[in-house]
């Protein structure tokens, strides 16, 4: 095989872009929905936490109330993202429009129909939907009745939920992904926001009331199982259907060539990135997580039959968000940079966004060598973005080229991880169309080809917008990623 043949992705590539229930549906107590999780988050800013409020407070800005009305205005932006070319979609079900509480034992017809609707649409212009199962949020009532995730019943509540959607779309959907960057939980700022872990009555959302590392690696192991437990069911309704896990790619190198430092960045990639990976596409946990947790003081309540169940429940594909990388080791005070719940230190061969999240294309082609020679299963970048203030010029027109210079030198890189041999299915990037920022509440930190009129008080007129990067994006996946220029 010669290398200009080499260097084109599969004609069945899947180019398309990605969205969260929570960021870009709105319509948050309509037709039968009640709140979740992120429905009882504030607005906030890089500067500002996010509050979360045990109930709606009159006068205060909850962006994901409407966020930018997808749920009305899903014929529009369909046609927009069918426009662009979209060969497949990545969107997620919110799972309090299905089962409002949570608990109850039926789902709400109402709620299915929306999505009934939606998968119509997308079969119209023939984009096959990712669908997330559960991203970032969980009906706010299992969070107030038992500490959603902290509970193991969580997990009947998750598998019920499952088999309703697994049912209803059986013809609809083929491609699944039962948690939304699940490793998140690991760490303090994943708790709510991955976990559905109530917070303290301060209501900072990433500061919990009773947060422990046990708690939360509790509360991951609950997912686990319950992963493991819709991967078999899937499988059982309709043995077409393709699950996959989604890891938040948390990419840190040494600081040094110091044995030590390189050490820390292996064990940093161990915990962050492969333990969950490890979990839910080999079916048991790693070697290495004895010993983290004998030295954390965890001590994981599980079942007899847990280990069976994640035996029986590994994944069909691995996919994964990709943002930044950072760097772990010993480096002066104040050196620190975040980017995406994880953090670590400053690189100074990079460049950073406006929010400080360290811009490394090549550690893409990296992140996708390096876990394809793990797991040797399909893999999806289903999230991968640039968050930027954008200006609307005098003639409507939106010069986003810092954008499309993001993305040219990711899908570059990617192209390149494709060469290496990674079997690499599909591309999604994040916020095809401006959403609400999950970790700021913002509308001004904008990801989308497509812009939406309204800023980060919810005010505007939600008037769509092509930016420049559209048409960039329209070529791109015309050419099948041959031309990025």
């Amino acid at each position: 095989m010669n290398n200009e043949t080499k260097n084109v992705f599969p004609e069945n590539f899947m180019w398309g872009g990605a969205t969260a229930a929570n960021q870009y549906e709105g319509a948050w107590n309509v037709d039968g929905k009640k709140a979740s999780t992120s429905d009882m988050m504030t607005g906030g800013s890089h500067a500002v936490p996010r509050r979360v409020t045990r109930t709606t407070e009159e006068g205060v800005h909850y962006p994901s109330h409407e966020a930018v009305d997808f749920y009305h205005r899903y014929k529009e932006d369909i046609r927009l993202f069918a426009e662009m070319g979209f060969k497949s979609y990545r969107m997620s079900i919110a799972w309090s429009r299905i089962f409002p509480n949570g608990d109850e034992l039926q789902p709400n017809e109402t709620g299915l129909q929306f999505y009934d609707r939606v998968f119509s649409e997308l079969k119209k212009y023939n984009i096959e939907p990712i669908v997330t199962i559960s991203h970032y949020e969980a009906p706010f009532g299992l969070t107030m009745k038992f500490n959603a995730w902290a509970s193991r019943e969580m997990i009947d509540c998750y598998v019920r939920y499952c088999e309703a959607i697994f049912t209803r779309y059986t013809d609809v959907v083929k491609y699944w992904i039962t948690f939304n960057e699940i490793n998140s939980l690991i760490v303090p700022a994943g708790a709510y926001l991955a976990g559905a872990l109530l917070v303290d009555d301060s209501g900072v959302f990433n500061s919990t009331a009773v947060d422990s590392t046990q708690m939360r690696f509790q509360a991951l192991h609950h997912q686990f199982v319950a992963s493991a437990k819709a991967v078999k069911l899937a499988h059982e309704i309709n043995p077409d259907f393709k699950l996959g896990c989604m890891i938040n790619y948390s990419h840190g190198y040494g600081s040094t060539c110091k044995p030590e430092d390189m050490l820390l960045a292996l064990r940093m990639d161990q915990v962050n990135n492969m333990l969950c990976g490890d979990v839910q596409v080999r079916g048991e946990y790693p070697d290495f997580a004895k010993r983290y947790f004998e030295e954390k003081g965890i001590e994981i309540r599980v079942e007899a039959e847990d280990a069976e169940t994640l035996k029986q429940g590994c994944v069909d594909f691995y996919s994964f968000s990709y943002y930044k990388s950072h760097v772990v080791g010993t480096r002066p005070e104040g050196d620190e940079t975040q980017g995406n719940v994880f953090g670590g230190f400053k690189n100074p061969y990079l460049k950073a966004t406006d929010w400080g999240w360290q811009i490394d294309p090549v550690g893409l082609r990296y992140v996708l060598n390096h876990v394809y020679d793990r797991y040797r299963i399909p893999m999806m970048v289903v999230e991968n973005g640039l968050g930027a203030v954008d200006t609307v010029e005098e003639d409507g027109t939106i010069n986003d080229t810092y954008r499309i210079e993001f993305l040219r030198a990711h899908i570059e890189q990617m192209r390149e991880a494709v060469r290496d041999g990674v079997n690499l299915i599909a591309y999604t990037s994040w916020g095809c169309i401006d959403i609400v920022s999950a970790s700021t509440g913002e509308m001004s930190k904008r990801y989308g080809f497509i812009y939406v009129d309204k800023d980060n008080d919810g005010n505007g007129t939600l008037k769509r917008s092509k930016k420049n990067s559209f048409y960039w994006y329209q070529k791109v996946i015309e050419t099948n990623g041959a031309d990025l220029i």
